[in-house]
């Protein structure tokens, strides 16, 4: 591919030409037109649910965005490990909030937001409490959306402690994605993770509360593996408390049907307010969260691409532009024009076909030279989307890691930082912030560097490359791997 690729809203195209025809285009000639070849271990009915939707497929977190509405405020359980804010903009974690909507707000909101941007695939509901207990939002939120944009899918977060009442109406409303926050299989494990929860029109207390939630989550689990509903499995690593046990729980959910298990790290800072916050229990580390991931290999297929998001995102996964899109900036009258939508799902199609091939030839070639037995490289890679290297490294807020041998290339994880670059000009504090969150990785690929901050990545023993911007990341990591293992640099081209 060119490397003269520009960018209009996030979208890196290799010319203005084709992005106008992209968007203008209503339909398809191509015979890749909303489709693409699924993994070989998956099948089409599967693929077809999961290759457009960002949490459910690794490959289309690069090119597809999700939006979440807050109508969902009420809770059922207790959770050591929250707090739920509301009109709150500067921490983006789980149950936070900036505006909490009415079901007729939010359809409005939803068409607004799918209008602006054509990468929209999916509307899920994540509190900022439970959809399952809050039940008639959520369902008249998704009635609404979905009469008026069919074709976007919808997804629901919930502990699971009321869902099993309402599955069958999923169904009817073809929810066909769910995520469970499942945090133990045993109760008392979860005694020490949830102070109460409300049940049957009573409060529940200590070793009961977290045997009545088990029981219900393991229910809600049977039911919608039954219905053929994919389940995501969502787990919070609490070092000390639940991280050895959390490979038990991702066991148990592979058979019971889970689809994916993400395991997070637990976010807890003084100022959040939590009880883990305020009491001083630690998050896990990169390498632990990785060294515990790696130890369910085997069990249920993990998510590694996770962001925690605010129960009011909007966009890529790593990017939030719901203040683009507060209530006060959404018309009072807005009509769905799906054109945009469908284009871009034309274009992704294609390309994500093209960035597959290039991904097997690299494979090919470095499987070709590289001993099978060569010790892995990890890669840290600045992107704003569509699986290329296409980000300047004083705008990244996150760098995704990636993992090469001669096997290939896999998205290992992401670590957040915050902006280096601010108004044009580098502030040290802040480089020093993002040179410690990439510890441990030799290795860093971005569109763009100054000479300041590569000298100073160079002296903490991290080199910055520039030369692949814009190109895809897996041919990418791969040149880079066949060129630090001293292959010849024709043996090291890409392709």
């Amino acid at each position: 591919m060119s490397a003269n690729v520009i960018s209009l809203d996030g979208l890196q195209v290799a010319s203005r030409d084709d992005l106008t025809k992209a968007i203008e285009t209503q339909g398809c000639e191509s015979s890749a037109c909303g489709t693409s070849d699924g993994p070989a271990d998956m099948d089409p009915a599967t693929w077809e649910k999961v290759k457009d939707h960002p949490c459910y497929s690794e490959e289309a977190h690069h090119y597809f965005a999700r939006m979440h509405v807050a109508v969902a405020p009420a809770c059922n359980i207790q959770c050591n490990y929250c707090n739920r804010k509301y009109d709150c903009a500067n921490e983006s974690r789980p149950g936070v909030v900036s505006e909490r909507l009415t079901p007729e707000a939010a359809a409005r909101k939803v068409i607004a937001v799918a209008n602006e941007i054509p990468q929209l695939s999916v509307l899920g509901i994540a509190g900022p409490g439970d959809g399952g207990y809050d039940w008639k939002k959520t369902k008249a939120t998704f009635e609404k959306v979905a009469e008026q944009l069919p074709d976007i899918k919808l997804c629901l977060s919930s502990n699971g402690l009321a869902l099993p009442d309402h599955i069958d109406e999923l169904m009817d409303m073809n929810v066909d994605h769910v995520t469970l926050t499942i945090n133990m299989i045993d109760p008392e494990v979860g005694e020490k993770i949830y102070p109460w929860i409300f049940h049957d029109h009573k409060r529940h207390t200590g070793i009961e509360a977290s045997r009545i939630l088990h029981e219900r989550q393991m229910q809600s689990l049977d039911m919608l593996s039954e219905r053929g509903i994919l389940v995501k499995v969502n787990s919070v690593m609490i070092p000390g408390i639940n991280d050895k046990h959390l490979m038990e729980v991702n066991k148990v959910v592979k058979q019971k049907g889970a689809f994916l298990h993400n395991i997070m790290p637990l976010i807890s800072a003084p100022e959040h307010g939590t009880v883990f916050g305020l009491n001083g229990q630690r998050g896990p580390n990169a390498a632990e969260l990785k060294e515990l991931q790696d130890a369910c290999a085997g069990g249920a297929n993990l998510m590694r691409h996770c962001r925690q998001c605010r129960a009011d995102a909007v966009g890529l996964l790593g990017e939030d532009r719901g203040q683009e899109f507060t209530m006060d900036l959404v018309p009072e009258e807005v009509s769905y024009d799906p054109s945009k939508r469908e284009a871009y799902r034309d274009w992704v199609a294609e390309e994500r076909g093209e960035r597959r091939a290039a991904a097997q030839e690299a494979k090919a070639e470095t499987s070709a030279v590289v001993a099978t037995d060569a010790e892995a490289l990890l890669v840290a890679v600045a992107t704003k989307g569509g699986g290329r290297i296409n980000q300047h490294f004083g705008h990244a807020t996150e760098f995704q890691i990636f993992e090469v041998d001669a096997e290939g290339v896999r998205f290992v994880t992401h670590r957040r930082c915050d902006n280096y670059c601010v108004g044009g000009y580098g502030e040290e504090d802040k480089l020093d912030l993002v040179i410690k969150t990439l510890e441990g990785i030799p290795v860093i690929l971005c569109a763009k560097i100054g000479d300041c901050p590569r000298e100073a990545l160079e002296e903490a023993g991290i080199e910055a490359v520039q030369d692949y911007a814009f190109e895809y990341i897996e041919t990418s990591v791969s040149a880079v791997y066949r060129a630090r293992m001293g292959l010849p640099a024709a043996e090291a081209e890409i392709a």
